[in-house]
């Protein structure tokens, strides 16, 4: 069989790219951990600067910034033979309320090296995973990815989009953030809106009670957190119920909206923010559904199988979102209320 040279090279080129991303992911983690990202924001250093304003080994710091330049991370100036970050590096990598928080996804990948031979395991038996059985680097990174988008978009975009929901919560209205993790978007959203009250709700206890410390640490009084299952927290006549890029792991994924519908007021709004996907296989093969189907593979559709659940997987799509809210939830209404490159959010009413 003939080879083409080109496809062939054109391969390779792709190949090689995302070995040297492979076998830079724990430098990005060094250089989060270690300060060497925030020491180059905002100003030019040469290695041995570095090394001194960061407490580090000069050799060691030299061989880092020669990886972090060659894959675009930082900038080399060769007339100074300094490194720095650019306004848009800076942003990504040295500032946890940016757009976008690099590091911490780094960490979600260091979790499903931790999880690697659970998942040949899978790919033979089927099974799945708990969401607490994983390294707690897991929730540590999912905290700041996430973090970092509702940060740029929760306040300013996605809630205004609801119907009515910001001044339901201006004038103290009630709201629940189901599988709400570490609590940073209740939080967030508890800072925003002092008379309204707030709840988060998570399976996972050792996150609620790193939920709690935050808001304990914040000084957040209309904020709580407890531990339940989303198809059986107990408050009702919610204003607003919110699922930040959890539902596709759950187990009864229908349930839960039922659940959700049950426990909202008449008039009230469900938000749920899932990552950005098409209905279709093809629309999703691009950069972010790469992304993303890594981790469901490895994360999101184990969560679900340890629970006997759908799978609905983190590439599930607005139709199939549809499906699960209208059909089995019970919701009427059900629209795309505003989207980012990362997420959808959908707004589901009675």
């Amino acid at each position: 069989m003939a080879i083409d040279e080109q496809r062939l090279q054109a391969f390779l080129g792709k190949a090689v790219g995302d070995l040297g991303a492979a076998i830079s992911a724990t430098l990005v983690q060094v250089g989060d951990e270690l300060g060497l990202y925030k020491a180059l924001a905002g100003q030019r250093l040469t290695p041995a600067q570095l090394a001194e304003r960061t407490g580090t080994h000069e050799r060691y710091v030299r061989e880092w910034l020669g990886n972090q330049a060659a894959g675009g991370y930082v900038e080399y100036d060769e007339a100074s033979g300094t490194y720095g970050l650019s306004e848009e590096q800076a942003l990504c990598l040295a500032d946890p309320h940016g757009p976008v928080d690099l590091p911490g996804a780094y960490a979600i990948v260091e979790a499903i090296f931790h999880a690697k031979e659970r998942t040949l395991a899978h790919f033979r038996n089927g099974e799945g995973m708990e969401w607490g059985e994983h390294h707690p680097c897991l929730f540590r990174g999912t905290e700041r990815f996430f973090r970092a988008g509702y940060h740029a978009h929760l306040l300013d975009a996605w809630l205004p989009a609801l119907d009515g929901v910001v001044d339901k919560l201006r004038r103290g209205g009630r709201a629940a953030d189901v599988g709400c993790g570490h609590g940073a978007s209740t939080l967030l959203m508890a800072q925003a809106f002092p008379a309204a009250e707030f709840v988060g709700y998570d399976y996972h206890a050792p996150s609620i009670d790193v939920a709690r410390e935050r808001a304990k640490a914040a000084g957040v009084a209309n904020a709580s957190f407890e531990v339940a299952d989303a198809t059986g927290y107990p408050g009702r006549d919610f204003d607003l119920i919110a699922f930040f890029d959890c539902l596709h792991d759950m187990g009864d994924p229908v349930g839960v909206a039922r659940h959700a519908r049950e426990a909202l007021k008449p008039d009230g709004s469900c938000m749920v923010v899932e990552p950005f996907a098409g209905d279709r296989l093809q629309d999703n093969l691009n950069p972010v559904g790469r992304v993303y189907f890594g981790a469901s593979t490895q994360i999101c559709v184990p969560v679900s199988l340890a629970r006997h659940g759908p799978a609905l997987g983190a590439q599930a799509g607005e139709a199939r979102l549809r499906e699960v809210m209208m059909e089995g939830g019970g919701f009427h209404r059900f629209r795309r209320a505003a989207e980012t490159p990362f997420n959808l959010v959908l707004e589901a009413r009675p």
